[in-house]
């Protein structure tokens, strides 16, 4: 968020460039995607994206109704279990997904927004193979949600 914003505001969109696939352009002191912690600070700042952005807010805010206190710990143990093998989740990425598309149709540039917004979020932060793994499952994913639950074929924005 920015610093200057307060709880309610929007802050102006910026134009959001495809991307024609996964490259780290970070230079920071981060390192790579690799302890709980980080994940941790990956899922707040991607999903801070989501609620100020123009497209996605609808369906998680309005459609979905997600309430980010209990959702987040869920989006961080997922995570954890798709990088670090930490045990079963005991979530449904599928049924989820499928309830949310009955409530309102999920659209490829919905898909598109998620992927750039998740990818940039990685990059600004975090060089290496679990970041390349973050950004590789979340493509796998999204393409295996559009053809099964959403209706449509996708592949990440070229």
């Amino acid at each position: 968020m920015d610093p200057g914003a307060t709880i309610g505001s929007r802050r102006p969109m910026t134009p959001i460039e495809p991307v024609s696939a996964h490259t780290n352009s970070w230079t920071g002191t981060d390192g790579d995607l690799s302890t709980p912690t980080q994940v941790h600070d990956l899922v707040i700042t991607f999903y801070r994206e989501i609620v100020f952005d123009e497209l996605l807010e609808p369906v998680f805010g309005e459609v979905a109704e997600v309430d980010w206190a209990e959702h987040i710990p869920h989006l961080i143990d997922y995570w954890c279990h798709i990088l670090f093998r930490t045990g079963p989740y005991a979530g449904s990425v599928t049924k989820t997904h499928r309830h949310l598309h009955e409530l309102a149709p999920i659209r490829p540039e919905h898909c598109d927004r998620w992927y750039v917004l998740w990818t940039r979020s990685l990059d600004e932060r975090w060089a290496g193979p679990y970041a390349d793994l973050a950004a590789r499952h979340a493509a796998t994913l999204m393409a295996g949600l559009a053809k099964r639950v959403f209706g449509f074929d996708w592949a990440p924005p070229s």
